[in-house]
């Protein structure tokens, strides 16, 4: 099992790695949060192509990071969601809620 993260990749693009669980998600919860905020710009895109697992908790990972986008003023996106994470989402109906990029 690989460590989880979340780094900035580029100027306004972060990349989230790793497993997504009940271990790793308060780590990623709080740096996503400050990393996000800390963004220069009205816009952060989330990579998620890096992700190689991920239980419910990713999903709520990617709901709290909205949720801090909105207060910090900025859009969000994110891009390469996971088969896994997409299914979660789609059984959960909150696949139209969440604003992915091709």
């Amino acid at each position: 099992m690989s460590e989880a993260r979340i780094d900035q990749a580029a100027p306004g693009e972060l990349r989230l790695v790793g497993v997504l669980d009940f271990n790793t998600g308060p780590q990623l919860r709080e740096a996503g949060g400050k990393l996000i905020g800390a963004t220069t710009g009205d816009r952060v895109l989330v990579d998620l192509s890096g992700v190689e697992k991920s239980s419910s908790v990713g999903l709520a990972l990617l709901l709290a990071f909205m949720r801090d986008a909105k207060a910090a003023g900025k859009t969000l996106a994110f891009r390469g969601l996971p088969d896994d994470m997409r299914q979660i989402a789609e059984v959960s109906n909150l696949t139209e809620l969440l604003p992915l990029e091709a």
